[in-house]
Formats: structure tokens, sequence, C-alpha cells
């Protein structure tokens, strides 16, 4: 009798230490994740100076668009955690929208060599964000299906695992990208 439930023990002890290496490698799958996007939210970030310079000498009353874009660059370059750096990066979404926008007002600058390969570099970047922001969203939803299911969760609240957030948009950015973009000639 002794054997057996001594037996049992080391089972439940083995079964708590999967499921705990399980949790962390998901945690860890999901940091590394969000890094491969903090490199491609770099390289953008990197990108919207030259941009901006570009733009400068054919939007001379545009000001206010390039203030938007300047200022959303600064706040995600101070973004410290996964959750400011998201917020951050909605932000300067929606400022290279804008920009987007006032462009399309200018022939010449859309016409523009320098311009052309910006926008091509950025739209690269781009797409390999929405491929990494995809990538992280299911390491997330994996991690999140671990520390919810049984019996899993009962490890997951004692070691500090916890429901982390996904890469969206937010509410007010969705509203924003659903909106047809109004041009002002």
């Amino acid at each position: 009798m002794i054997l057996i439930i001594l037996i049992l023990l080391v089972v439940l002890v083995f079964l708590a230490i999967g499921l705990y290496n399980r949790l962390v490698k998901l945690r860890n799958n999901r940091e590394n994740a969000f890094a491969d996007i903090d490199v491609q939210l770099k390289q953008r970030l990197d990108l919207i100076p030259q941009i901006v310079e570009a733009v400068k000498a054919y939007m001379k009353h545009e000001s206010t668009v390039l203030s938007d874009v300047t200022n959303a660059r600064t706040n995600a370059l101070k973004a410290t955690g996964i959750n400011e750096k998201i917020a951050a990066e909605a932000q300067v979404t929606s400022a290279l929208q804008g920009l987007q926008v006032a462009v399309e007002a200018y022939p010449d600058l859309k016409a523009n060599q320098n311009f052309i390969q910006l926008q091509e570099e950025i739209s690269d970047i781009e797409n390999k964000l929405a491929a990494a922001r995809r990538f992280f969203n299911s390491a997330t939803r994996e991690l999140n299906n671990a520390v919810e299911t049984f019996p899993s969760s009962i490890l997951a609240g004692t070691f500090g695992f916890k429901h982390e957030a996904m890469f969206d948009l937010g509410t007010e950015q969705r509203a924003k990208s659903e909106e047809t973009p109004k041009l002002n000639f």
C-alpha cells in the first residue's frame, strides 16, 4: 500500500515538473516572438526620420502630420514593456497612416525615387511585422491556453504565470482602420 502511494506521489511530482517546464517553454516562446516584433519595430522606427525628411521638402504646411509621426516614434522608443510597446506601436501605425493620407495630395512626392524606395522599405517591414505579430499571437494563445486549462492552471497560478495580452489594434485603432480615409485637396 505504501509503495503504491509512493509511486503515485512520484508520478504526480514528475507530472508537475513536466507541466511547469511546458509553461516556462511557452512563456519563453512568447518572449522570443515579441523579440522578433521588436527587431521589425526598430527597423521601422529607424526609417521614420528618413521618410520625414523626404516628405518635409514637399509638405511645408503639413507640419502637424510630421510632428505626429515624430512624436509617435519618440514614444515608441521610450516604451519598455511588451504592453507599452504594443500601445506605442499602435500610435506609430496611426501616425504613419495619417502621413500616407497626406502624401496622396502630393503627386510629385509620390514620384520621387527616394520616397518610393523608403515606401517600399516600410511596406516590406510592415509585411514582416504582420507575420511576426501573427507568430507572437500564436505563441501568446498557446501560453494562455496552458495557463487557463486544467491541470496546468493549478501550477500556473502557483508560479505566477498569467493570461497575457495579444498584439492587436485595440478598439480605437480598429475603429480608425475601418474608416475610409478622407483626402483633402
